[in-house]
Formats: structure tokens, C-alpha cells, sequence
């Protein structure tokens, strides 16, 4: 369910020494920022497979919805994430407000794909001349 970007360089081309700031800085300060950034960069790394773990997941609840004709969104549901992940956030010392447009723009992206399920789930059952939507989906691709 996600889409892959072609725009972006492979992983092999990826050089994490990369700055504008090479050759501007003293060597031991560069030295310093880059180990930090190697810490970013494996932050940067887990959040993407969290992220495609979490997607997995709800495009199963995508299937199950579409299988049952619920609706793509659940707005209580939503309510009470966003009042939890914003309390989440204030423990963590994170911008409560941050953490609600992040899980607002994943909120987002999760109904459009359950939608998306939905309509191929319709067209399945308007092609079998069933009018009612067959099995729950194929099997979660690996790309969700």
C-alpha cells in the first residue's frame, strides 16, 4: 500500500559523511556532528520499518472493514489516539502538537488506503455479479 519513490538515490549511494559543512568546521567538531547523525540516521532507519510494520497492520483492518462495509474511518477511535499519543508526547518532553499532526497525517494515509480497499473490495463484488463483496483480500503484501 505504500508508494515507493524513485526519486530518492539507492541505499548504496547513500553517503552518511555527506554535509555542506565539510571542510567548514573544525575536523573534530565534523567528526561529532557525523556520529550524531549516524545516531539519526538508525533512528531515521527504524521509524520507516515501525512505519511499514504499522501499515502492514492497518491494511488488515482495511480488508476486515471492507469485507464487513464499515466505514474507512472510526473518528472516536481517532479521537481517543490523538488524546492519547498528545498525553504520550507531553511525558516524553515532545511537542504534544507535533505528535498530532504526525498522527493525524498517519490517520489520514490509513483511510485513504482502507477507501482504496474498499472501492477494489466493491469492484470485486460488482465483477463476480454478486453485489457482495467476496473474501477479505489478498494476503499483506510486504509493501503496506
Amino acid at each position: 500500500m505504500t508508494e515507493q519513490s524513485h526519486t530518492h538515490p539507492d541505499a548504496d549511494s547513500y553517503d552518511p559523511g555527506a554535509s555542506s559543512l565539510a571542510g567548514q568546521v573544525d575536523p573534530a567538531v565534523m567528526a561529532e556532528l557525523l556520529s550524531i547523525r549516524s545516531s539519526i540516521d538508525n533512528i531515521d532507519a527504524t521509524l520507516v520499518f515501525l512505519l511499514a510494520e504499522r501499515f502492514k497492520a492497518t491494511q488488515k483492518v482495511g480488508f476486515l472493514k471492507a469485507a464487513h462495509r464499515l466505514p474507512a474511518g472510526d473518528p472516536g477511535r481517532e479521537t481517543a489516539q490523538i488524546a492519547r499519543l498528545r498525553r504520550l508526547a507531553a511525558e516524553a518532553h515532545l511537542d504534544p502538537g507535533f505528535a498530532e499532526k504526525f498522527l493525524n497525517f498517519i490517520i489520514g494515509e490509513v483511510i485513504r488506503h482502507h477507501e482504496a480497499i474498499a472501492e477494489d473490495h466493491e469492484a470485486a463484488a460488482q465483477a463476480n455479479g454478486s453485489g457482495r463483496p467476496g473474501p477479505a483480500g489478498p494476503a499483506v503484501s510486504a509493501g503496506a
